[in-house]
């Protein structure tokens, strides 16, 4: 919690497996039937939407930076080559992998896939911006 800023209903990693800062992470997501989103995706089917799917790599992404004071928030700018493989419903243990690839300055790159007992269910390149939060507190967009 102390590293993401996402909260309820948002927060999409419940776990940090290991971690190698800078380089990657692989973290944990318990997909309960009790989340919001089965609500209304299906009703009687219960299936986790892919783009949440994908938000939670991106999230398990933003996991591998670096550990330093005042760290920067990686901003979602990008999602290319992505796959979902198969479909992720109630009981599932979604394990989520993120390396990160390149890093030039402020823009970031990560190689990252989500899997469900040792079987891929999605993968993709997540493109992220690093932004100063101080930075977001002054935005003046109103």
């Amino acid at each position: 919690m102390t590293r993401m800023p996402h909260r309820y209903p948002f927060l999409l990693v419940d776990r940090v497996i290991e971690r190698v800062p800078g380089q990657t992470v692989h973290a944990l997501k318990n997909v309960t039937v009790n989340e919001p989103f089965f609500e209304g995706h299906f009703p009687g089917h219960p299936i986790m939407p892919g783009v949440l799917i994908l938000e939670s790599m991106a999230q398990a992404a933003g996991l591998a930076l670096d550990d330093q004071d005042g760290a920067p928030l990686g901003v979602l700018t990008g999602v290319d080559k992505a796959r979902i493989r198969r479909m992720v419903t109630p009981g599932d243990q979604l394990h989520l992998h993120a390396t990160i690839a390149r890093r030039r300055g402020r823009l970031v790159r990560a190689d990252v896939r989500a899997e469900v007992d040792g079987r891929l269910v999605a993968e993709a390149e997540i493109l992220f911006m690093l932004l100063d939060p101080t930075d977001m507190a002054s935005d003046d967009r109103g």
